[in-house]
């Protein structure tokens, strides 16, 4: 196969940011994808409807007037141990806020402001529950006592399994999951329960981050895991289940907050976010499973009209750049002066 059309995908989990950041970052987005679950997690956060009405107008008016009238961003609010009941409701009646984000206090960047138990969120989880609104889950546990190649698998059983049997009816993503043991509850959940596969899990296993030495731009959290967790995920992509669908996690940081003593936790996909997923599939021979797990099976379980306009790519080397302009900065991009099989060219 040298050309694959699929309808045009969405991006259900992507990070932003904001100011010049995010006029940087968008386009590569805009370009790719028809819509997007914004995440909230911005300094501030974005806490209440009116903040993430105010962010959706910045990135509408960010976007190049030749994106602007396909691209769709879908707002969410970030929960706290103090989230009003009332803030639920009016996400719910705004239209343009989907999901609401669950971030363990200190899980991953700019998560200071999550939540430190769940348990003082179960009023405002019960709203969610009523009105019908997903709860989007960073599943990792923050105890320092638990190794970091285990905190998403400890979540599960601590978090994520009694948080299905209290409110059986809360549709929850349960994003960029990264082992086996999360794909696994996904999939034998009766639970509306669903989750998203990044590329640079699907594509790169834990080796990645120590191939001749420290490696900060494959430094992500959840942290890259063992080869058997990545062959689990690309198994559950190409498997045709509606329950796992794509979401980047794309993540910039500038070079400088990546290469320092303290390096940020992300990586920047969105670049060439569909070509990366084109190579994994390929790699699995599931070429014909890509549309569904791209551009279906997320616009199914939030509920959303699929998309009828089409992408088109092609199977043709080019190298990924070295680097993009960030706000003054530069910024690696997953790849980066490497050759890539695949080019979206429509």
């Amino acid at each position: 196969m040298t050309n694959l059309t699929i309808t045009r995908p969405d991006d259900w989990h992507l990070h932003l940011r904001d100011g010049e950041q995010m006029r940087a970052v968008l386009p590569h987005t805009a370009k790719q994808f028809a819509r997007a679950i914004v995440m909230p997690n911005l300094r501030p956060p974005i806490v209440s409807v009116d903040q993430a009405l105010a962010y959706r107008q910045r990135i509408l008016a960010a976007l190049p007037v030749a994106l602007g009238s396909r691209f769709k961003p879908l707002m969410t609010l970030y929960l706290t141990d103090n989230t009003p009941v009332a803030e639920i409701i009016r996400a719910k009646e705004s239209g343009v806020v989907h999901a609401v984000k669950l971030y363990p206090a200190g899980a991953t960047t700019n998560s200071d402001a999550g939540v430190t138990d769940i348990i003082k969120c179960n009023a405002v989880l019960e709203a969610m529950e009523a009105q019908d609104l997903p709860l989007l889950v960073h599943g990792e546990v923050t105890d320092s006592d638990v190794d970091v190649f285990d905190r998403e698998k400890v979540f599960i059983d601590r978090v994520l399994s009694p948080l299905t049997q209290r409110f059986p009816r809360l549709r929850i993503v349960f994003e960029h999951v990264t082992t086996h043991e999360a794909v696994q509850f996904v999939d034998e959940s009766s639970h509306p329960i669903a989750a998203t596969i990044t590329a640079h899990h699907l594509l790169l296993n834990r080796n990645a981050i120590f191939q001749g030495g420290i490696r900060p731009h494959h430094y992500c959290l959840p942290v890259l895991k063992r080869e058997i967790h990545r062959l689990a995920l690309l198994n559950a992509a190409t498997s045709g289940s509606p329950k796992f669908f794509l979401g980047t996690d794309s993540a910039p940081h500038s070079l400088s907050s990546k290469e320092n003593a303290c390096g940020c936790a992300g990586i920047f996909t969105a670049h060439a976010a569909i070509e990366f997923y084109a190579v994994a599939f390929e790699q699995a021979g599931a070429l014909d499973r890509l549309e569904s797990f791209a551009s279906f099976h997320g616009a199914d379980f939030y509920r959303l009209p699929r998309n009828q306009e089409t992408i088109t790519l092609q199977k043709k080397q080019w190298i990924v750049p070295q680097y993009f302009e960030f706000a003054g900065e530069r910024l690696i991009p997953l790849y980066a002066g490497e050759n890539l099989a695949w080019r979206m060219v429509l």
